[in-house]
Parts: C-alpha cells; structure tokens; sequence
C-alpha cells in the first residue's frame, strides 16, 4: 500500500511520470494487472481500490465529491500532475478530478465512461431510470447473483466476450467482497450523477475510448465526451464491449501508450 493514501489501498510499481488507474463498480484494481507490466515501462503506476472495493475499507462520505478529494489527498503533491486512467465509474471519477483540481490532471484516458448514467429526456444515451432502480432492489436481495449478473453485462456483445469475462468474474471477488452498503451508496450516486455542464471546462487532455459495442455506456457517450472535451479525440474499438481493454488490449494498448508518452 502507498504510504501516502493512507484511506485507499493503492499498488504501486514502475517509474516515470505518474499514472492513476481508476476501476469500475463493484470491482477492484486487480482488474488492471494485464496492462500494468506494459503502462508500467514507462509511468509509476498507481493502482488504486476504490473506497469499499478491495483492500481499500469504506469511507464515511461516499459521494463522487469525497472520493474526488481523497484521490487528490493521495496523489496531489506528486512532483508532476498524474496522467489518470478511469474505467465506467472511475471514469466519471476522472472527469471530476480534473474539473475540481485542474492543476493536479495532466491527461484523461476515459473508457467506457459517460457524464451521466442514466437515461433523461435530453439524454438517450445511457440506461433507463427503471433497469438501475430494479438492479439496486435485486442487489439487496441477492447480492452477489446480482454482481455476477453485472460482469456478465460488461461484455456483453463483445467478439472477444468469453475471455474478458472470465478475468471480470476473478476480478469481482479475487479481493475481499465489495462492501454492500458501498455499492448501494455508489448506485445512488451514479442515478443522480450528471458532470455534463463541467465538460466543457476541463482542460486535460483526453482519450475517450468505447466499445463499439458497449451497452453501458453506449458509444453516443463517449462520442458526446470527445466532441465536447476541449482537448480530445475519440477511438472506438471494433467488436469491444464494456471492458474493451480486457477484450482487445492489443488495440487498446497501441492507442493509449503513445497518447500517454507524446
């Protein structure tokens, strides 16, 4: 565990510039160890467990905000502002860093990210109100049916959905069980979430990677993300679904390692 987030779980390794990696709901940073020996040649990589996922124990403010501030806790005094890479709510993570301390951001990889997660009159591009609803009810019922359930979505429609799948349910409770009343408290967040008016202020530089399949977070998203960031480009992954640098990392890869060391 890095010394210095002394409330996050955080492992680190390699050396260069330094690099933050963010997970999804309900996972944890081992999610990430296939890309870390690469991101790793040339970035000290932090990867952080989220606030009640891993090793990482619950925090007594679970809002978007708070976490934001304990990131910022952890890895604002680096000697060079962190390049921060967020998967689904680790992007939205991300997106909100960088606009609340846009001194302590260098550069964005945003994947499978969107500024709002569920569905509204002036935005189709995410799931309906009801379907989270419904996911929060059968997560208190039957909560761990329910997760495997979820990772199963991530890949959904994916060419290369089997194998992604596969690291996705080790991931889930390879670490000690999400905390339930984190991921309840995580699910309300995410229903109220909506950054979209804080976009066109970030001024990092960003990568907004989606699956081109990716039900989640549909590509609209991401493609409304680039078009909106001041400084972004866009790269849809052919056949990916949610979790595009599980199923396609190759691709995923020759993408982000030159966006990160230009």
């Amino acid at each position: 565990m890095d010394a210095r987030a002394t409330a996050l779980h955080v492992e680190s390794v390699g050396n260069g510039r330094p690099l933050v990696l963010l997970h999804g709901w309900a996972l944890n940073a081992g999610l990430f160890a296939s890309l870390v020996p690469s991101l790793a040649r040339s970035h000290r990589v932090h990867a952080v467990d989220l606030p009640g996922h891993g090793h990482s124990a619950p925090s007594e403010q679970g809002s978007l905000g708070a976490i934001v501030a304990m990131l910022d806790h952890a890895f604002g005094d680096e000697a060079a502002p962190p390049d921060v890479l967020g998967w689904s709510l680790g992007g939205l993570l991300a997106l909100a860093w960088a606009r609340a301390h846009p001194r302590r951001v260098r550069r964005l990889v945003l994947v499978g990210t969107t500024p709002k997660f569920v569905a509204g009159d002036d935005w189709p591009h995410a799931m309906a109100p009801e379907t989270l609803r419904r996911f929060a009810d059968e997560l208190r019922v039957a909560p761990r049916a329910t997760l495997q359930r979820f990772v199963t979505l991530q890949v959904q429609g994916s060419e290369e959905g089997r194998a992604a799948l596969a690291t996705l349910r080790k991931a889930l409770f390879a670490r000690a069980a999400p905390d339930p009343s984190v991921l309840s408290d995580a699910l309300r967040e995410l229903a109220s979430a909506d950054v979209r008016a804080d976009v066109p202020a970030i001024r990092a530089s960003a990568l907004v990677i989606v699956g081109e399949r990716d039900t989640l977070a549909p590509p609209e998203a991401s493609t409304w993300l680039a078009r909106t960031l001041p400084d972004a480009r866009l790269l849809v992954v052919p056949g990916a679904g949610h979790a595009p640098f599980l199923s396609h990392a190759a691709a995923f890869l020759a993408a982000v390692e030159p966006f990160l060391d230009r």
